[in-house]
């Protein structure tokens, strides 16, 4: 007699799988509050200067260190994702995002609240990568990952949208702190429901941290970016003419890096794909439209 054999009982799926839109509802507050973090202060600015007494210089920087700091460090944060895990990179950054936006909101003069807003910016590039990949992680299915990746561009745009209505609304009714708090029930629930919901996932474990590649990110992008804006300030000189040439020539070092590595930051083979070449220039086409 043949014995039966017992149908094949299917492993349970994981939590993150098995609720991947609750996951993604999560991963979007982030995305929302990094990109609301470039526009909030606008309106709440005057207040801040006045209440800080802080120069007209310092109160450019209050609001650009943010976005410096943020685009300088994105690339290199992507990078240490991949190496240490997206999920931890994800709640690391979130919990020194909360805590330096905590800060933030009590600082007692203008110094220090342009450190901890240059902190923000740096823990606010742990974000995104570690969203995208980790959304990738939750919708393995393309089309389902087309609407997820979808959601998550219409929160950073929705964020960049809100900021000003959301800064002016809490100036109104608060002080000039609030604009940096309301960034911590935020991350407090990433950081309460993001263990239970969110996969962890790692391309490179144990691979080294490229320093080196991530000092000539930060070094190549910065110089350049805080150059054009005192030329598009009016405020052109020969400093800014050789802060641009340092940012080329670290650039450079970068991209000749990144050709010699056998596990490179950045793949420079990626660039001779036309479809990615094409999507990257509408990238920046729709960012330089947005921002200028």
């Amino acid at each position: 007699m043949i014995p039966r054999r017992r149908p094949a009982v299917p492993a349970q799926a994981p939590r993150s799988v098995r609720r991947p839109w609750v996951g993604l509802a999560v991963l979007t507050l982030p995305a929302w509050l990094a990109s609301l973090e470039l526009t909030v202060t606008h309106l709440a600015l005057p207040t801040i200067g006045t209440q800080l007494g802080a120069s007209s210089t310092q109160q450019l920087w209050i609001v650009d260190i943010y976005a410096f700091m943020l685009a300088g460090s994105m690339l290199a944060m992507g990078s240490v994702g991949d190496r240490i895990g997206r999920r931890r990179l994800l709640l690391t950054g979130s919990a020194v995002f909360a805590a330096a936006s905590s800060a933030a909101a009590y600082a007692p003069n203008a110094e220090t609240l342009i450190v901890l807003r240059a902190v923000m910016g740096v823990a606010g590039s742990t974000l995104m990568p570690s969203i995208l990949a980790l959304t990738a992680a939750l919708f393995p299915d393309r089309a389902r990952r087309r609407v997820a990746v979808g959601a998550v561009i219409a929160s950073v745009s929705g964020g960049t949208a809100a900021g000003p209505l959301i800064g002016g609304w809490l100036l109104e009714h608060f002080w000039w702190g609030a604009v940096f708090l309301i960034g911590v029930p935020v991350m407090a629930l990433l950081l309460l429901l993001g263990p239970w919901l969110l996969p962890e996932t790692a391309g490179g474990a144990g691979a080294r941290i490229d320093v080196v590649s991530a000092f000539l990110t930060i070094g190549g992008l910065l110089p350049v970016v805080y150059a054009l804006k005192r030329l598009g300030a009016g405020e052109a000189g020969g400093a800014e003419l050789l802060l641009v040439l340092l940012g080329l020539i670290l650039g450079v070092a970068f991209v000749r890096r990144q050709r010699r590595l056998d596990v490179p930051m950045v793949d420079p083979t990626l660039f001779r794909n036309p479809v990615f070449a094409v999507l990257l220039a509408t990238l920046m086409l729709g960012i330089f439209v947005l921002w200028g």
